[in-house]
């Protein structure tokens, strides 16, 4: 059997390596050095790396070996430039964080809708205040991106009864929605919708997709929840919709520069709520996981889950 040499080039590599070593991977040696030199040499023998895209990027010209580089993440962007070399297997984690960004649009439009931030003040104050709310039930939600993420989250939808629309490239059914369209119909659907959730990944034909002609499609007093790439979203233009409350609220976990900028205006806005990209996390655990089986699939000449098509972008 070939041996194969693995460096870990991420913020968890402890935890990593501790995890690696109990998956007892066939033929694989497990690098994890702290000091530069010693990550330097590791370059030049590894033949596979598994790391967070931006430190992946940092090493892609020294790894001189590289055949097969496994991302933590789902997003890919920064390995994807066409100054970056792309002569090698690139995965990621897509396919795993359903679960985690359903969770975290519903935790979200639950406390939005049943005003659970004006309850707290209102505690606070002593002061008891019936606010009017809707239900959820009844409304319609449009998830732009219907992969796994977007699946997850339109089953949810409908377990509270709502309508749920879906936008693709190739505008495909895909399960939990109610319809699904082409790209070309968004501004249409977009008029229709009570809920608008982008989880898109960062592409050429994707960046800027919501610039101020496209916001004022949305349904007056929509709510518009970015879980995909920041870049999507031209956010002056959402500023300004947000301040004229034709977009009542926002809930916003990813920004066109990270970490969002004090001096953005969107820390401010009350109708506005910021996350730090944290919608879902990579958990060791799920990676590993993961990395175990594309390993097994790697050394017997198999395709890999989550294969990264670097024309494509995702």
């Amino acid at each position: 059997m070939a041996n194969h040499t693995l460096l870990l080039l991420s913020q968890d590599n402890a935890e990593y390596q501790a995890l690696l070593r109990q998956a007892y991977l066939p033929g694989l040696t497990i690098l994890a050095p702290e000091q530069e030199v010693d990550i330097q040499a590791a370059l030049t023998k590894a033949d596979i790396l598994l790391g967070e895209p931006a430190r992946l990027r940092a090493r892609l010209k020294e790894a001189q070996a590289l055949k097969w580089a496994q991302s933590t993440y789902a997003g890919v962007d920064a390995l994807l430039d066409p100054d970056c070399r792309q002569d090698y297997l690139l995965t990621n984690i897509r396919g795993i964080f359903g679960p985690l960004v359903s969770e975290y649009v519903f935790a979200h439009l639950l406390s939005l809708t049943r005003h659970l931030r004006h309850y707290k003040e209102q505690q606070r104050l002593h002061n008891w205040q019936p606010i009017p709310y809707q239900s959820i039930h009844g409304k319609t939600m449009l998830i732009i991106g219907t992969g796994s993420i977007g699946q997850h989250i339109a089953h949810t939808a409908k377990h509270f009864g709502m309508t749920v629309l879906g936008i693709s490239r190739s505008g495909r059914e895909a399960a939990g929605f109610d319809h699904t369209y082409q790209l070309p119909a968004l501004n249409n659907v977009l008029s229709r919708a009570d809920v608008v959730v982008s989880v898109l990944p960062s592409t050429p034909q994707t960046r800027g997709l919501f610039d101020a002609q496209r916001i004022n499609h949305v349904k007056p007093g929509a709510i518009f929840f970015n879980v995909g790439r920041g870049d999507v979203v031209d956010e002056g233009a959402l500023i300004q919709a947000l301040r004229q409350g034709s977009i009542g609220a926002a809930v916003l976990d990813v920004f066109a520069t990270e970490p969002l900028p004090t001096a953005s205006p969107l820390w401010d806005m009350p109708n506005v709520v910021i996350t730090p990209h944290n919608s879902g996390y990579s958990f060791p655990e799920q990676i590993v996981t993961r990395f175990s089986r594309n390993y097994l699939r790697y050394i017997e000449g198999k395709p890999m889950e989550g294969m990264v098509d670097f024309n494509l972008g995702y």
